[in-house]
């Protein structure tokens, strides 16, 4: 029975032959490569994060202070000892993984979003599509296999109504409505090159295909220069939203019956309330480090939100995994899943479809192999009792 620690196999009996990866092994290894590699904005967008990049920073080291405790002779080590394969939102998972929703893909890869659809329902893991995708919503639900939509939610009921019900009607299984990110956080990085790539008409496709966004021009956006730019300038006006408040969940309530997760928490009296207010689930998260600098790193926070709401509700972690033993790490603290972001968009940028399928299957083999080795056979074994401090 294969496995996805089976990728191991795969390079060595191919190094036999003298044929070795052409990509690195590794998610640091990824990064060094794109900066070595990739266009000076494309990477900037992807690697940068807010302000002096602590709480980036703060997210990778948050896992150093939690260390696994490995069970011996367990039965999980050999062929059909482990099932990763979850439930979430009631989404079937062949891992407890999908990947974070990252915008502008196309700066990285022409349909890019598309080709991540396509690895994901390959691989059986999930696929959280970004509003602010370079591919239309019909487009990449085409392709994808299990995937949820990712909602900022615009100054427009209206047209954050008519992106819901696109996304619902081109097959998402649930709503990922991000919080922390009402505006842009302070990214230096971007800052320097003077780039922001929506005033460039890049990640905003799905604005220019809605129909609630284009009757809102005079004329269609596509019929000239002048055009895109007041649909630009459009957009800009409409972006974020400042008014949104817990309460505001019932509305969204009223326009699909998809489930329900808010993205973006850390503090468990917010959490409380969202779920008070009808989420489904909440992602823990701080947006990579993107929005507030100095804020806590998302591992940090997820202990106590899950303390919070119990099991009224799924809770899902994003911001700082990087190997399998970081997500057998945030399961132990009671994540049901993890989103998984840069790695496979540094691996878009340097070889498209292969690059993401490889950088996905490093996390899942590594997380495979890690939890037979550690005698763990479902995610489900998981708890606190794994974990010890490395203090």
């Amino acid at each position: 029975m294969s496995s996805f620690a089976d990728f191991q196999n795969e390079i060595y009996l191919a190094g036999l032959s003298g044929v070795v990866p052409d990509l690195p092994m590794s998610a640091a290894g990824l990064e060094q490569r794109a900066q070595e590699q990739l266009d000076a904005v494309a990477y900037a967008y992807v690697a940068g994060s807010a302000s002096a990049e602590r709480t980036a920073a703060a997210n990778l080291a948050a896992f150093d202070r939690h260390r696994l405790l490995p069970r011996m002779w367990r039965g999980t080590s050999g062929p059909g000892g482990r099932d990763l394969s979850v439930e979430v939102l009631g989404t079937k998972l062949a891992a407890p993984v999908l990947t974070a929703p990252i915008g502008v893909l196309e700066l990285l890869r022409e349909q890019g979003e598309k080709l991540v659809a396509e690895v994901t329902a390959e691989l059986g893991v999930g696929m959280v599509l970004s509003t602010a995708s370079s591919t239309p919503i019909e487009e990449v639900g085409a392709a994808a296999g299990a995937w949820w939509y990712q909602l900022y939610w615009p100054d427009d009921h209206d047209l954050a109504r008519s992106l819901v019900e696109r996304a619902a009607a081109a097959g998402a299984r649930a709503i990922v409505v991000t919080a922390d990110t009402p505006g842009m956080g302070w990214r230096p990085r971007d800052l320097e090159l003077g780039h922001l790539p929506f005033l460039q008409a890049k990640g905003i496709a799905n604005y220019l295909s809605d129909p609630v966004f284009r009757a809102k021009l005079a004329t269609p956006p596509e019929e000239s220069e002048e055009a895109m730019r007041i649909a630009v300038l459009t957009w800009v006006g409409l972006f974020g939203n400042h008014t949104l408040r817990p309460a505001d969940l019932r509305r969204l309530r009223e326009w699909t019956d998809l489930p329900i997760a808010v993205k973006g928490v850390l503090h468990p009296a917010d959490a409380r309330e969202l779920v008070d207010a009808g989420a489904d689930a909440i992602v823990v998260s701080n947006h990579g480090g993107r929005q507030v600098d100095g804020s806590i790193a998302a591992l940090d926070a997820l202990p106590e939100v899950v303390a919070a709401i119990g099991d009224r509700a799924d809770v899902l972690f994003d911001s700082g995994v990087r190997t399998g033993s970081d997500v057998m790490i945030a399961l132990a603290l009671g994540a049901k899943a993890v989103l998984y972001g840069r790695p496979w968009a540094y691996g878009l940028g340097l070889a498209g479809r292969d690059g993401v399928r490889h950088a996905l299957r490093l996390l899942l083999a590594d997380f495979d192999a890690s939890m037979g080795l550690s005698g763990y056979a479902r995610p489900g074994d998981l708890d606190r009792t794994v974990l010890r401090s490395a203090r």
